[in-house]
């Protein structure tokens, strides 16, 4: 059977879908790679009117206070002076599931965070993992398809996971973490945070930084079994919701404390790890945690729908002093994210009070549009330039400007001297007491033995094997006894 061609919505062929195209090998995405367009586009609007990833959620307001200086490393205002506070609103989420799936499950958390600065909003969009699945927003709307329900079964598939996964070997870092203890928190007041990408901070004299953002729970990490969560579910679908909501009610506010890992912008390119890759971690011995601040929520919403389903997050919300790093991920969700709110919630939703600036004015030239609030006046006019007063650019950059060099076209990532896809799976493994890997290997197993398909499970092993040697031999061995029984 001759294969066949995968092509675009228009019936062209795709010449490269693992790869985005480039600035040069290690250069941002360009906006004329229209088949990653397309498909980050087309994937935001397959499901109406609920988010089609991170749908179950819960949100709190709060604020951030400044707990030590770190104007050497950022001009961002907000984090300009110790002691100062920041109103928040988080919103805290499953990924895979829908609006009405169940709390306690193995899956990864949202951790979105919204400051209302006086420089405008500044969204932190994150997770509770440090990494994720996959290195490239081409492959994105692949893998959550291969996690969701299948569309002939209506149900979440293992053949469907286990069969993404054996052909995604980066993958092998994240499944570690979401097999392991952490993959079910107890609640979302017992999980850490984590920005995930790498970010850029500019200093006030034009100095840039790459950060990872880290925020330790203060109230201890605390996980579910596999056991304890199916009872969990039993008794109460909703109870990290329920959890969050009690506890704030009864004054027992959660906190965060803030670290960030700070590289030189001049490292990166000679790191032993590439820095801009999600699917790996900076060592903490490479670059050490510096605390920042600390976060705290004291304050319910008043309406789950207008406040927490209303609330639209997106990357791509900066502030002066923070910018974007040639992460791939992260460049393919600076679109997607303000993409997917304007077609759930219309273009004007960040006039929705959950999403409005409450610390600064907006003034632009935005106009009309399904749900306008915001008018102007008549003698407001509404282009740019003009000899009416109207509001002017700044010319100062948010962050600062990032080199490119090399062809266009798709390109893998380059290479760094400890780059594989097993490496750092292996590191993680090797840290777990004996007992969490014994865990670990149980709910790999589970899974991996409901696969049909022999070679796709002997690639997903082959992938364990290369993380660790003693990895890869028990859960062949387990996943070989689960088959017999």
């Amino acid at each position: 059977m001759s294969q066949r061609v995968l092509t675009t919505e228009s019936g062209a062929p795709v010449a490269d879908n693992q790869n985005s195209a480039t600035a040069g090998a290690g250069g941002p995405i360009l906006l004329q790679d229209q088949h990653l367009l397309e498909k980050l586009a087309r994937f935001n609007r397959e499901r109406i009117p609920e988010r089609v990833v991170h749908a179950r959620g819960s949100g709190a307001y709060g604020y951030f206070e400044v707990t030590d200086d770190v104007t050497g490393f950022t001009r961002a205002d907000f984090l300009s002076e110790v002691g100062r506070r920041t109103e928040t609103f988080i919103r805290f989420s499953t990924v895979a599931d829908s609006l009405g799936g169940a709390d306690a499950v193995r899956d990864p958390r949202g951790f979105a965070l919204k400051f209302y600065t006086d420089e405008g909003n500044y969204d932190l969009v994150g997770n509770n993992t440090p990494v994720f699945f996959i290195k490239d927003p081409v492959k994105f709307p692949d893998f959550i398809h291969s996690q969701k329900r299948d569309p002939f079964t209506g149900r979440q598939e293992p053949d469907n996971v286990w069969d993404f996964w054996a052909n995604s070997p980066e993958a092998t870092h994240q499944i570690t973490w979401l097999m392991g203890d952490r993959g079910i928190p107890a609640s979302y007041r017992h999980m850490n945070g984590f920005g995930s990408h790498t970010y850029q901070w500019t200093n006030a004299d034009g100095e840039a930084f790459f950060v990872k953002y880290h925020f330790r729970t203060n109230q201890g990490v605390r996980s579910l079994s596999a056991e304890q969560a199916a009872e969990q579910v039993g008794k109460d679908a909703n109870s990290h919701q329920t959890d969050l909501l009690q506890a704030i009610e009864r004054g027992v506010n959660p906190s965060w404390t803030l670290h960030v890992q700070v590289m030189p912008a001049a490292e990166a390119a000679d790191y032993r790890f590439n820095p801009f890759d999600v699917t790996k971690v900076w060592p903490h011995a490479d670059y050490p945690l510096r605390r920042v601040g600390r976060l705290v929520l004291d304050r319910n919403p008043d309406n789950v729908f207008a406040e927490v389903e209303q609330a639209a997050f997106s990357p791509n919300n900066f502030v002066p002093g923070i910018g974007p790093s040639p992460d791939k991920m992260l460049q393919g969700r600076l679109f997607a994210y303000a993409d997917a709110q304007r077609y759930r919630l219309g273009i004007n939703h960040t006039q929705l009070p959950v999403n409005a600036p409450k610390a600064a004015t907006v003034d632009n030239y935005g106009r009309d549009g399904l749900h306008a609030t915001r008018y102007g006046s008549r003698q407001d006019r509404n282009y740019e330039p003009n000899s009416y007063a109207g509001p002017a650019q700044t010319g100062q950059a948010l962050a600062a400007p990032l080199p490119v060099q090399g062809w266009t076209g798709t390109h893998e990532a380059p290479a760094h001297t400890k780059d594989d896809d097993f490496f750092q799976a292996g590191e993680l493994y090797r840290l777990m007491s004996a007992d969490e890997k014994d865990r670990l290997i149980a709910n790999i197993a589970g899974g991996l033995s409901q696969v049909t398909r022999d070679d796709v499970i002997e690639k997903n092993l082959a992938h364990f094997h290369a993380a660790d040697a003693d990895y890869g031999k028990r859960v062949e061995e387990a996943v070989r006894a689960l088959r017999e029984d």
